[in-house]
């Protein structure tokens, strides 16, 4: 028996190797890391400022060595961390505690001990390590994954640029297009949200218990806390909000759940629409030796890839929009509801991750039936009906739609009868000869100049 076997979530057991590179961030232990991260920092931004001459500015030595109690912290680390919890019923406690621990009578840092947390509340600790997750996550993570997602289809889009393929607008048959700028689409809309993800501000705050430095100010009236509050949080590589109460607001948490869910509802269109080109035959998939489509019938390829991102992206969707909608809420100037939903991020992330991995694999099985989108196209005369009508009008013909929708309009029709319709047409020369030539395949206006340009 495996640990795997008995995962709570899927994502700690049957997708546990999907989301690898999201479990150091945000694991309990990722949490941990950048607390200890901010904690040291914290310490080290008071030494060096003059203003506090309780803290003698640290030696390059000194330096290092306070800054590796974050550089190096290990899984032992985190399990001293759960030790020291287990006494004070407090996990941000327990950091103050550890760090307090690892310089132990170390000259220099000793001497600075009791600057470990200082004028801090729990939530100057904590939203800046969420906001470094959300940062590595996005950064390290998601966007890397997007863009190889992006690449596939890219090269799918240039390779089938010039492939027709039927068009359907409400189910029925519509003009054509080509395969390649029907992948296009999607690659525009992936840009725009990945664009919007990756801008979302990611904010923090370190002024105390209601937001208004009061123990900072009793403590060293001289120092301009909200300066130097600013220069800490930027230097963290976030953007400092200024105005908060216990909590920073959240605001920019919603930001980033509402654009990745955007861009995954992105993602669901596509699974969904890949799903019925399969269905149609337009897209055979590569079989692999060994697999099984069906327990039951050996003839299936099922397109398991396209749903079982559907279904990963609809679950990370849903917590993403509780995200969104309850993180920005707090009851005065703090409440703890929004302490258990920030440790559910990972699990929006991670079934993101498990969808975008298995939209890549499925993409890279996806073979192009040419055959089968030229029989769709050659039994779909009547989408040529918009042609010649748009050429009627021009040329002044009288009723065109009227008479192109008698023709086609719960009629069948074949390449013989339109051709007959066009014959019959009162039209220059040159232009009914353009008209007799055109096929449903050949008519794809500038499609293939679109994906081409993606």
């Amino acid at each position: 028996m495996t640990d795997a076997l008995f995962a709570l979530s899927p994502l700690d057991g049957r997708y546990a190797a999907k989301v690898a590179a999201l479990r150091p961030v945000f694991s309990e232990f990722g949490l941990m890391q950048r607390r200890v991260e901010v904690e040291v920092r914290w310490l080290a931004a008071l030494a060096a400022h003059p203003g506090i001459p309780e803290v003698a500015p640290l030696s390059d030595a000194a330096t290092a060595a306070l800054r590796a109690i974050a550089q190096d912290f290990s899984a032992a680390d985190g399990e001293r961390i759960k030790a020291i919890e287990g006494e004070t019923n407090h996990d941000v406690k327990a950091i103050e505690y550890f760090i307090k621990e690892r310089i132990g009578d170390h000259v220099e840092l000793g001497r600075a001990k009791e600057f470990v947390h200082f004028a801090c509340t729990s939530e100057d600790i904590n939203n800046l390590a969420y906001a470094l997750m959300l940062r590595d996550a996005r950064d390290g993570v998601l966007l890397p994954a997007i863009d190889r997602l992006v690449g596939d289809l890219r090269t799918l889009a240039h390779a089938q640029a010039a492939q027709p393929m039927l068009s359907r607008t409400h189910g029925q048959t519509a003009s054509p297009t080509t395969l390649g700028k029907e992948i296009a689409n999607v690659i525009a809309r992936l840009e725009r949200q990945r664009k919007q993800i990756a801008a979302v501000e990611l904010t923090g705050k370190i002024n105390g218990a209601v937001g208004n430095y009061n123990a900072h100010v009793v403590a060293c009236p001289e120092i301009d806390w909200p300066a130097f509050a600013r220069r800490f949080v930027e230097d963290l590589g976030l953007v400092f909000n200024p105005y908060t109460t216990q909590i920073e607001p959240h605001d920019c948490i919603a930001e980033i759940s509402d654009a990745v869910r955007r861009l995954n509802t992105v993602l669901i269109d596509l699974a969904r629409d890949v799903w019925g080109y399969i269905s149609l035959g337009y897209f055979r998939q590569a079989l692999k030796a060994g697999e099984v489509g069906s327990s039951t019938m050996p003839h299936k390829v099922n397109p398991i890839d396209f749903e079982n991102a559907e279904g990963n992206l609809g679950l990370a969707n849903a917590l993403f929009e509780h995200f969104a909608a309850k993180l920005p809420i707090s009851r005065w100037q703090r409440d703890l509801t929004d302490s258990t939903v920030l440790r559910a991020l990972g699990t929006a992330f991670g079934h993101t991750q498990v969808a975008l991995d298995a939209l890549a694999r499925g993409v890279g099985k996806l073979q192009v039936d040419a055959h089968r989108l030229h029989a769709d196209l050659d039994a779909s005369w009547e989408v040529l009906a918009e042609a010649v009508q748009t050429v009627m009008r021009r040329h002044g013909l009288p009723n065109p739609y009227e008479q192109l929708k008698a023709l086609t309009r719960g009629h069948g029709i074949t390449r013989e009868s339109m051709l007959a319709f066009i014959e019959a047409l009162d039209l220059p020369a040159v232009e009914k000869q353009r008209l007799l030539e055109l096929t449903p395949a050949g008519y794809t206006g500038l499609a293939e100049r679109l994906a081409r340009g993606i």
